[in-house]
């Protein structure tokens, strides 16, 4: 499978968004297309608005699907990743908690598959470092022998923390996301110790896993992200690895941090 060409669904049926989920309705079991569109739309997806079709060809203007191609068989040859179909659409205008966190583009990846959400305004660099992390999660669901539907709090930011490695490494600290940024080291010691590492075996199901993961309610904003993210450094700079080097790495490994004095205190 490769990059699908969703811009020739999108030129005729934009305006129609659960058409363009029956297409794509072999790719998930069981499920309808109204159902696949409200969970996409959960995760970024555009929602019709008037004109929106100038954003569609903004997109095609900026070769968004040529830029994913590409980025697609270098990492897939770099990573010895799975080929996966990808699905392109225009991002939610409207969502602000995209805009702020991620910068108006976001994704969502699977074992599978993956879909990429992008605004008309989302530089080159900032598409290839989003198909980066995206692909990274698709990478370690397919080489961590562990099931998605068992993950608990601490594999979901371990899963996190080695994607958004993977765009410093690529890009540096230019292209990795806001949120890398929200916190002090003292801070993000702080929520691991009192917040994450004792809520660390919360399975997907939980809510208090999903609130704990972007900081919702009365926690810390994007604070499974951060601390994941954190981790991930510490491990990988601790033990001269990167990101490729952990994919089948288990997150108590990771979560640990057991390899040098400095890093021990999060533990601790």
């Amino acid at each position: 499978m490769s990059v699908i060409r969703t811009d020739k669904w999108l030129v005729d049926l934009y305006e129609q968004p659960i058409k363009i989920c029956e297409k794509i309705k072999e790719y998930f079991d069981g499920a309808q297309a109204y159902e696949i569109y409200d969970y996409l739309t959960l995760h970024g997806m555009y929602r019709p608005f008037k004109n929106g079709n100038e954003q569609v060809r903004k997109l095609q203007e900026n070769k968004v699907w040529e830029i994913v191609q590409n980025e697609k068989q270098r990492l897939q040859k770099m990573w010895e990743g799975p080929n996966v179909p990808v699905f392109i659409f225009p991002s939610d205008t409207n969502n602000r908690k995209n805009k702020i966190d991620f910068n108006g583009k976001s994704g969502l990846a699977f074992k599978d598959k993956l879909f990429l959400f992008i605004s008309k305004d989302t530089l080159e660099k900032e598409i290839r470092s989003l198909f980066t992390h995206e692909y990274n999660h698709v990478c370690r669901l397919f080489k961590f022998p562990k099931s998605e539907e068992d993950y608990v709090l601490l594999d979901t930011i371990i899963l996190e923390g080695l994607a958004e490695n993977a765009v410093l490494e690529r890009f540096g600290e230019e292209f990795i996301a806001t949120w890398t940024s929200y916190y002090s080291t003292d801070e993000l010691e702080k929520m691991w110790n009192n917040l994450v590492q004792p809520n660390r075996n919360l399975l997907k199901t939980d809510r208090k896993h999903q609130d704990i993961l972007y900081g919702l309610y009365s926690h810390p904003k994007m604070a499974g992200y951060c601390v994941g993210y954190y981790l991930v450094k510490k491990y990988i700079e601790a033990n001269t690895l990167t990101s490729n080097d952990l994919l089948n790495t288990p997150a108590d490994k990771i979560g640990q941090l057991e390899t040098t004095k400095t890093v021990c205190r999060l533990s601790e």
